[in-house]
């Protein structure tokens, strides 16, 4: 039943009366009469007997489709255990909701059969070999548009691509880890993939992180598949439109599905890849309960399955590092020579040799070798693109005089500037402090602490008199800019392609980056970094990246050698001491004081299961934090849930979030 209580997280029988015997089919949406109220519910299967005596009737077949496939019932149950969490909030975010007038027009155009009454898997599945509707495949990839041509020249630049694409073809369940190339087109080589998946007659899904992604990606399947033999699967392209490409799916109509998390749950036929772009991109994890992380439910869902799993990104996550140090997936990298031969020129600014020709370039935000470098670019009528790392004006102002942040005299939230003439303003609660007076000191000035993409953007055009300037970030993502001379200021994520590659790439602010209080911050700063400098042109071809920060620090020297799979390496060795997932599996359990020792009082933990903190949390709560080794994470999961739906029973008031492996620990 579609009830957010862990108590309830459990099958419940029902009478099928006969009126809607023909349409009560395994996956359909329904409707059951419960302690008085007609609510939500998923036919999961139909059975001859119950072990309970008094069953109430079903009430209605909400639509004869069904929408829920047995296979992606069996992978939102595995989901929900391995996060803590109920059945039906994964079956939330498995399954979008219905959308009647949508749903009339696909099944009257396709109408195929969805799968039989029973709940099983249809006619198609990959054990009996047959394709989904009944024929052999052979047979059924003979038919005309059902093979796409497979061009394996973009991976051999990587010794084990060709390897890869023939394992898809042939529909083994390869695993790989692939480090992408600078200059690397990903969205072609995710096409090249998918494509070999599709020639053996198999399914694919691939999970990107944006709109600006998925247009890319869109963009190469249809170039290697053709038209029409793909959807995408956004929220983004609303209910109506996001409910036919998931019916398309269902139905058999298309065969690959790709889009941003929503499309982790595609119900695709056959399938045989699962593929996720990026996976260190924190829009990857799901904020709604119980929190799954893209990339763990497709790799969930290769392991349930069988099948193929690529993980690819221009920088490595610690968890794929695990993937590939535990044997399960193999990486594919590229030789030395051919990064160096791809790799644009790469530079710090505060290593020795260019401290002793600037010594401000320790502190200055934009070092002579920058500038130069930028000049030098534009002269030769080429882009150059500038990564900071905050949008806006100003988005952290301090006093002048004592340099104590600036903090709004009524919630404390940090003072901004909105624009050169502008006010400060509370970036919290939105007020004005016109008159501001330092409680430090009582000075009224105010200086710069975070300069943001916009004042770069003024800066830089007074530095460059007649340079066209352009900024991709929040308020407008650029997708692309002309390969001729220019200036693009961009956050993170938000640079835009250039025609031919960027002659510089200027990589500023690098202390925002480093310096967080965050697990991941060397890991996140080195992403994003390699993310902009994939898009200057190779290093023989006049393309330079200067990177502002030390020589010496593990993310830089990863960005210098374009080698992410050492650092990821160094990483996971570093959490693994400390005892830091990935290497190990954590909780956090977070609400009033009072509702988390009564959560964790009644959780049946682990013997070996460490119990940290409490830490401060948002809005005067706390947190505790779980530990346990990976082999015991299942446990540590069924007993959080079980606690919680102890306090779900007894209606407790308080209530209590439970994260398994969160992005974010403290």
């Amino acid at each position: 039943m579609d009830v957010p209580l862990p108590h309830l997280d459990r099958p419940f029988d029902y009478l099928v009366p006969e009126a809607l015997d023909a349409d009560a089919r395994p996956g359909v949406r329904v409707k059951v009469r419960f302690a008085g109220q007609l609510v939500d519910g998923w036919l999961l299967e139909r059975a001859e007997s119950s072990a309970h005596p008094k069953l109430a009737y079903l009430e209605k077949v909400v639509s004869p489709v069904p929408v829920l496939s047995p296979e992606v019932a069996r992978l939102a149950r595995a989901v929900a255990d391995r996060y803590a969490g109920s059945l039906a909030d994964v079956l939330r975010l498995a399954v979008p909701p219905r959308h009647a007038r949508a749903e009339k027009a696909v099944t009257a155009a396709a109408a195929p059969d969805v799968g039989p009454a029973d709940g099983t898997e249809p006619t198609g599945s990959p054990a009996d070999g047959t394709a989904p509707d009944g024929v052999p495949a052979e047979a059924a990839d003979a038919r005309p548009g059902a093979r796409a041509e497979v061009d394996p020249r973009g991976w051999r630049d990587y010794p084990a691509g060709p390897a890869l694409l023939r394992a898809l073809t042939d529909g083994k369940p390869a695993r790989a880890v692939w480090s992408a190339l600078p200059g690397e087109d990903w969205a072609d080589r995710c096409a090249d993939a998918v494509a070999a998946t599709v020639a053996g007659g198999r399914g694919a899904v691939v999970v990107v992180a944006d709109a600006r992604d998925l247009d890319r990606l869109d963009a190469a399947l249809t170039a290697v598949l053709g038209a029409g033999r793909h959807v995408r699967l956004t929220a983004a392209d609303g209910p109506a439109r996001r409910y036919r490409a998931f019916l398309a799916a269902r139905t058999g109509e298309v065969d690959v599905v790709i889009g941003t998390r929503a499309a982790m749950f595609a119900p695709v036929r056959r399938l045989g890849l699962v593929a996720i772009w990026d996976d260190g991109d924190d829009l990857h994890a799901e904020p709604r309960a119980p929190y799954p992380h893209a990339r763990d439910v497709l790799l969930t869902r290769a392991q349930l399955g069988d099948i193929a799993a690529l993980v690819g990104g221009y920088a490595r996550t610690a968890e794929a590092q695990l993937l590939v140090e535990t044997g399960w997936a193999r990486e594919v990298v590229a030789d030395r020579a051919v990064v160096r031969a791809r790799t644009p020129a790469l530079a710090p600014t505060g290593d020795d040799p260019q401290l002793a020709r600037d010594p401000g370039a320790a502190s200055a935000r934009l070092p002579s070798l920058a500038w130069t470098t930028a000049r030098d670019a534009l002269r030769a009528d080429l882009p150059v693109l500038v990564q900071v790392p905050r949008r806006g004006y100003v988005p952290s102002v301090a006093c002048a005089d004592c340099r104590a942040p600036a903090r709004c005299p009524h919630c404390a939230g940090p003072l901004a500037l909105p624009s050169a003439q502008g006010t400060p303003a509370c970036r919290w609660c939105g007020r004005v402090a016109a008159a501001y007076a330092c409680p430090e000191c009582g000075g009224r000035r105010l200086r710069a602490s975070v300069t943001g993409a916009r004042r770069t953007a003024e800066e830089l055009g007074r530095a460059f008199p007649g340079v066209p300037v352009r900024t991709s970030g929040r308020e407008e993502v650029l997708a692309s800019v002309p390969g001729g001379a220019g200036l693009v200021i961009a956050t993170p994520g938000a640079e835009p392609v250039a025609e031919g590659g960027y002659g510089a790439v200027l990589l500023l602010d690098s202390w925002a980056l480093l310096t967080r209080a965050d697990l991941r911050a060397g890991e996140e700063a080195l992403r994003r970094w390699m993310a902009a400098a994939a898009l200057a042109r190779p290093g023989t071809a006049g393309g330079r990246v200067v990177v502002v920060a030390d020589g010496a620090l593990a993310p830089v020297q990863a960005l210098l050698r374009w080698d992410s799979a050492w650092f990821a390496a160094r990483e996971l060795a570093e959490r693994r001491e400390l005892g830091f997932p990935p290497a190990v599996r954590m909780a956090s359990v977070t609400g009033a004081a009072e509702a988390v020792a009564d959560l964790l009082a009644g959780a049946r933990l682990p013997g070996d299961a460490e119990v940290l903190g409490p830490v401060p949390a948002d809005e005067g709560r706390e947190r505790m934090l779980v530990r346990v080794p990976r082999s015991r994470a299942a446990a540590m999961a069924e007993a959080l849930h079980a606690a919680a739906g102890q306090r779900s029973a007894r209606k407790a008031a308080d209530p209590v979030r439970l994260q398994v492996d969160p992005l974010t620990l403290f």
